[in-house]
This record gives C-alpha cells, sequence and structure tokens, in this order.
C-alpha cells in the first residue's frame, strides 16, 4: 500500500509556492482558540503544535487588515459548510513569519508546516500558487469517487443474479471496501458527486 506522503506529499509541487507567506500570516481551522487549548493540556500533539505556532489576532477585523480577500474566502466557504460561527472562527498568526516571508525556525519547522497544504481540500490564501493544483487534486478525488460508486451500483445488481455464496461473501468484501472509500471522503461531500 502506498503511504499518504508517496501518494500526496511527495507529488505535491513546491515550487508552485509563491512564498507570500499568507498561509502563515492567515490561518484558521474550525475549532475556537480555547477548545484548540483544551486539546493541547490534555496532550494531543497537533493541537500542541498548532498553539505553540500560532498566536490569534485580536478580531476578524484585524485579520481582514492583513489580506481581506482570503478572509472574506474563508467566510464564505464556512458559510458555505454551514461552519459559520462568528465567535468561533478565530484568524491567527505564526510566531515565525518574517517580514521577508521566510521562517525564522524553518530548519526546526513542524510537521504541520512542511505538510502545508496537507489535503487537496486546504483552504488556502487567495492567489496562492497551489490553488489550481489543489483543484485538479479535487477533481481527480471527486473522479474515482464517481466511478467507485458506479462499480458498487454495478455489483449490487449482479448480486442480486448471483447464487454462489462464496462469490456473494467475495462479492460483499468488494462491496464493503468501495463504501469504506465512498465514505472517506463524506466530509468533503461524497454523498453528492
Amino acid at each position: 500500500m502506498v503511504s499518504y506522503e508517496e501518494n500526496y506529499l511527495d507529488k505535491r509541487p513546491q515550487s508552485l509556492c509563491k512564498m507570500c507567506g499568507k498561509c502563515c500570516r492567515l490561518v484558521t481551522i474550525p475549532y475556537s482558540f480555547d477548545h484548540v487549548k483544551k486539546l493541547a493540556d490534555e496532550g494531543d500533539e497537533r493541537a500542541q503544535d498548532f498553539v505553540d505556532l500560532f498566536e490569534p489576532y485580536e478580531s476578524v477585523e484585524a485579520a481582514k487588515r492583513i489580506d481581506n480577500d482570503t478572509v472574506e474566502n474563508v467566510i464564505k466557504l464556512f458559510k458555505l459548510d454551514g461552519k459559520y460561527d462568528e465567535k468561533s472562527l478565530v484568524f491567527y498568526r505564526c510566531r515565525y513569519i518574517q517580514p521577508d516571508n521566510l521562517c525564522s525556525n524553518y530548519n526546526n519547522r513542524r510537521i504541520l508546516c512542511k505538510h502545508f497544504p496537507s489535503t487537496p481540500w486546504a483552504i488556502v490564501p487567495v492567489g496562492c500558487g497551489f490553488e489550481g493544483w489543489l483543484f485538479w487534486k479535487r477533481e481527480e478525488i471527486k473522479q474515482r469517487v464517481r466511478k467507485e460508486k458506479e462499480e458498487l451500483l454495478e455489483l449490487k445488481y449482479l448480486k442480486k443474479r448471483t447464487k454462489d455464496e462464496d462469490t456473494l461473501k467475495r462479492m460483499n468484501l468488494v462491496e464493503q471496501k468501495l463504501q469504506r472509500n465512498i465514505d472517506m471522503f463524506k466530509k468533503y461531500g461524497s454523498e453528492d458527486w
């Protein structure tokens, strides 16, 4: 089986990065800062990394002064997902970003930084060099899920016509695998693809 790094991260064309620093200056996650601090205090390593790296802006308005277009884009995406809550939407800045957009802690940067954008569904700043590439990666996944849905329908049809118990057992295993693959992308809307 191919690892996550081989499948996604190693194929990510790092040369697309424009080194604008926006991804370090305007970060948001769908959790309040208090929630992330609580997770960090409970030992969650990702949350600890996040709290160590990022500090919150005083307000959404303060983040808009850094890059209004990116903030508005994030708000629009959160509203579409039904996750927008003005009180919990917090924007953060990295403690290590320098005025020249370079990281003062680059040689010791966290996995979180090394892997960004870590998924085709990562929200990147408006104008980010990864925008187009991420779009095509999402489309490849959607196409694969659509194909798996078609295979699942065909398999269900074939199951109705099959009488052999061993064949049915194998078909059930394949059906379960296909369904797991489809369900993996449920949070990204795979039901609608």
